[in-house]
């Protein structure tokens, strides 16, 4: 028997495993880098048999690259639950997966981890790693399972055995540390070269809030001791941009207590910000097309039920009753949409209608999951629906591609793309589910859009194409998505009149480009590090006063500069020059326009900027144009007229 790697077609003995093939194909260069194997069977251990019948073609993993990463970080989690067990040997451990960009692992423990607890652990797995123990992988029924970790004491174990249906189930084990796993791991604790544990947090068991609080510690992991330390600038800078911090420094929002958990509250310069993305949205989606529709907060339940909200979603919602009459808290738009469709009879020639809404949505996440403006329960979303024929649905999808890449470049932001096929809860027959695939797939190659495949990813009434931006940091959030759905236009009986004069279904195109725009804020706020670009700061600039008998000629200032559009205010408090401008950089405002006695005299103001750059004196016609020129600025790069003033 033969199998090919790389360009070599190697004889394959019985019973051999992946390592000693590649130990017969790699360099030893290579040979030192390699963690595992994988072949159109899956992704495998290098102790692992090979069978050529199912690996014709094998290839090497190196630990540097996505799949190398994901086993050192899976095998980092159960050195730590090793470590963990040795220190803590009243600790029961519960499950441990590798996450991006590190791992974790929850136990149950009778006293919090301390930061002292996780220096010890750490020093712990060091040992661990130096001992270059082996990873090895023993498969036994799930009786014997059940009776070794019954002997152990790890209940939760013994819980996870029972939702398995397998009969036979695998472990791993390296020194004395056994654990329920599907693997697959390096070779052997000393491949896992660069480690670090970040932090401990609380969690619930299978995130069940009726379930015990357990201690989660997450670590993360790296091939190189210089890409785990160039990660871990990149956390420092992320606790520096925080969107938390930062929004109470620039005095944008606050949460509180007494309005209750997930309920942003927006001060004057976050509603600031918040309008400006509302009106740029609104103009840019009239520019193409769009039209402005606005739907009720509730909807009766009955419509949730037709739509299938109720029956695959219902978890995520708030009902309430009104006249003895059951309602629903809309999560989503959609149906309100729908409605406006039926409002009137439709022709072929009408289509494609393509309806716009900035619609506040409730959606109940659990408390344990709410994060700032990023996961909250009340947000507003900008959602769009077009409903079209199935002869316009590529073009379609391929213009709301071109909206997404010109919103991207506006906020310099790349992205990646991917493609949600259908999930197992779903609606809809085969046939719309591979119409509506094959519309988008067609759609991202005829622009020649790289992108993934996220199989079983879909929403339950049409597969997506997901969009994640990369931010400053290298960080992905998931915005835009294109969701393509022949079931709903059915459940509500759309139609509209053919050239045939027949009933003809349009197909219902679901799509936001920013998101949820308090998600998308706390975004822009980590992104710039608060640092707006001048076309989307609350305060454009801001005057500073040397003494109160300047006091005059600031107000005319502002006065003027106002009634042109821009967004300026005054300080003309009785504080030294210097500590007005440290306080207006620490606000982030792009401009501050100095006026002394001078610059009054002159009818000038002196331009400083928030980086300390000392433009000199200027002319008000002077900052007007500059204010303009480095607001529209952006607006070029995306291909995009600017029209905010």
């Amino acid at each position: 028997m033969y199998i090919e790697i790389g360009d070599q077609q190697l004889e394959i003995g019985e019973g051999e495993n992946c390592g000693q093939i590649l130990s017969r194909a790699l360099s030893k260069k290579k040979l030192k880098t390699a963690v595992g194997c994988r072949c159109a069977a899956g992704l495998f251990d290098v102790h692992t048999p090979v069978d050529p019948a199912q690996c014709t073609n094998l290839e090497a993993v190196d630990m540097s690259s996505p799949e190398g990463l994901t086993m050192i970080r899976h095998s980092a989690a159960h050195i730590m639950a090793e470590a963990v067990q040795g220190l803590f040997p009243t600790a029961k451990v519960t499950i441990g997966p590798d996450i991006e960009n590190g791992f974790y692992y929850d136990f149950d423990f009778e006293r919090p981890f301390t930061p002292q607890d996780l220096e010890a652990i750490e020093a712990e797995m060091a040992k661990s790693i130096a001992q270059n123990q082996p990873f090895q992988r023993r498969n036994i029924s799930k009786q014997d399972a059940r009776n070794l970790f019954e002997s152990m004491g790890e209940t939760y174990k013994l819980e996870i055995l029972d939702a398995l249906e397998d009969g036979t189930v695998s472990l791993y084990e390296h020194g004395g540390f056994t654990d329920l796993c599907r693997g697959p791991h390096v070779p052997s604790t000393g491949f896992v070269k660069a480690v670090k544990l970040t932090s401990v947090a609380g969690a619930y068991w299978r995130g069940d809030e009726s379930k015990p609080m357990l201690q989660r510690i997450y670590g993360t992991a790296f091939a190189s001791e210089k890409d785990l330390q160039k990660y871990l600038h990149r956390l420092e800078e992320a606790k520096k941009r925080d969107h938390r911090k930062l929004g109470v420094q620039l005095d944008l929002f606050s949460f509180c207590e007494e309005a209750g958990p997930g309920m942003p509250i927006f001060h004057p310069k976050g509603a600031m910000l918040r309008f400006l993305l509302e009106h740029f949205e609104r103009r840019e989606h009239l520019r193409r097309g769009y039209q402005l529709v606005q739907g009720p907060q509730m909807l009766r339940r009955e419509l949730w039920e037709r739509s299938g909200h109720y029956d695959n979603y219902r978890e995520n919602m708030y009902f309430t009753e009104i006249d003895e009459q059951a309602y629903g808290v809309k999560p989503m738009n959609c149906l309100a949409h729908m409605l406006i469709y039926k409002s009137q009879v439709r022709s072929y020639r009408d289509l494609p209608l393509r309806f716009f809404e900035l619609g506040t949505v409730q959606r109940h996440e659990k408390s344990g999951v709410l994060h700032g403006l990023l996961r909250v329960r009340q947000f507003t979303q900008d959602d769009a629906h077009i409903l079209c024929r199935p002869d316009q649905l590529q073009d379609e999808i391929i213009a709301i591609l071109h909206l997404v890449q010109d919103v991207m470049a506006l906020f310099g932001f790349e992205y990646e793309v991917a493609l949600s096929t259908r999930p197992e809860k779903s609606i809809g027959s085969d046939a719309d589910w591979e119409r509506a695939t094959a519309a988008l797939t067609n759609a991202l190659e005829t622009l020649g859009l790289k992108y993934a495949v996220n199989p079983g990813d879909g929403a339950f009434y049409g597969p997506k194409i997901d969009i994640k931006l990369k931010d400053a940091l290298d960080r992905r959030w998931q915005c835009s998505t294109i969701q393509c759905d022949f079931t709903l236009p059915e459940r509500f009986d759309l139609y509209y009149t053919g050239q045939d004069g027949n009933r003809h279904r349009p197909v219902m195109l679901h799509r936001v480009i920013l998101g949820a725009l308090e998600r998308f804020l706390g975004i822009l706020v980590e992104h710039y590090a608060g640092a707006f670009p001048v076309w989307l700061a609350p305060v454009q600039a801001r005057i500073l006063t040397v003494t109160d008998a300047q006091n005059p000629w600031a107000e005319e200032c502002v006065r003027r500069l106002q009634a042109e559009g821009f967004r300026v205010e005054t300080d003309l408090r009785n504080e030294k020059l210097g500590y007005k401008v440290r306080e207006a950089q620490m606000q982030k405002i792009p401009f501050m326009l100095v006026i002394g006695e001078r610059e009054a005299q002159s009818q000038a103001v002196n331009v400083r900027t928030r980086t300390g750059e000392n433009r000199g004196e200027q002319s008000l016609d002077q900052i007007a144009a500059m204010i303009r020129d480095e607001s529209s600025e952006p607006f070029k790069r995306g291909g995009m007229p600017y029209y905010l003033g």
